[in-house]
């Protein structure tokens, strides 16, 4: 009998500690003002809204819609899956933008499309890489740039509205435009290769990793958190170099950047919101 009253004491002193603990955890992620579980953010538009001429290219053919088991994959319904050809002419060149939006997640590491592309039979023939996008910020119109409570300041550009043609201001995100690059050789067109690479941007900021992600849109000391993915591919005849598709891939992401963020939540006046 002393033995299990010595046991029953020792389990209901060891629930209590775990209770005490659970509520200490909680009142210490309250009083630092942390949050683990991220709010959504919602879109301002459809990512569909992003115009079908971007500079010189041209959208061809229809956007994309994915079944539902590629959409599991990807793990969000809001995206953009669309063809561009050079003066809308695809024997001048094609790319093929892709922009996927994520929030109200918890804590992941956002889907890369290197898997996909090796399970479509494709064959990785350089490992990733991160190269520079030759995106020419100038060619935006520059207008005041924000400064919300975390005193940083945010790029911005004037767009056109698709439709009524007024003009609007968009705040750009933080950071340069580093890519995350590969490319892959198609066994049925061994001449060819397919070059593609991505960036994100999560909660107002640009980044070529998808662990980086972590660190911006996971941040505890934000309440709301999104992340985007922005994506880039084309096929090209052996012998391009990778600095080909960043130039072709730089003019579309040039032209698209704008209208991108146009769709994305407004950062600075979230964050404004947060420090109210």
């Amino acid at each position: 009998m002393t033995v299990a009253r010595g046991v029953r004491a020792a389990y209901w002193i060891a629930i209590a500690m775990l209770l005490l603990s659970a509520l200490g955890f909680r009142a210490g992620v309250v009083a630092l003002d942390l949050y683990l579980r991220k709010e959504p953010v919602p879109l301002r538009r459809a990512l569909s809204t992003v115009p079908p001429q971007l500079g010189q290219w041209k959208q061809v053919g229809p956007d994309g819609v994915f079944s539902a088991e590629i959409i599991e994959s990807l793990g969000t319904e809001q995206y953009l899956d669309r063809n561009y050809a050079l003066d809308g002419d695809p024997s001048k060149g094609t790319l093929s933008l892709h922009v996927a939006y994520y929030t109200g997640m918890i804590d992941a590491v956002p889907h890369v499309p290197e898997r996909c592309w090796g399970a479509a039979g494709l064959i990785m023939t350089e490992q990733p890489k991160e190269m520079a996008l030759a995106v020419d910020p100038s060619r935006w119109t520059a207008a005041a740039a924000a400064r919300p409570p975390s005193g940083e300041e945010y790029p911005a550009a004037v767009v056109l509205d698709p439709v009524t043609r007024r003009p609007e201001t968009v705040h750009m995100p933080i950071g340069d435009y580093t890519a995350s690059v590969t490319e892959f050789q198609d066994q049925r067109s061994p001449s060819l290769r397919l070059v593609g690479g991505y960036f994100f941007i999560a909660n107002g900021r640009t980044t070529a990793s998808a662990y980086v992600v972590r660190t911006y849109a996971f941040d505890l000391s934000n309440r709301y958190a999104y992340y985007c993915k922005v994506q880039v591919s084309g096929t090209f005849p052996e012998g391009s170099s990778a600095a080909d598709w960043s130039e072709r891939a730089g003019e579309l992401v040039t032209s698209a950047m704008p209208y991108i963020m146009r769709c994305l939540p407004d950062w600075p006046e979230w964050e404004s919101a947060e420090a109210r």
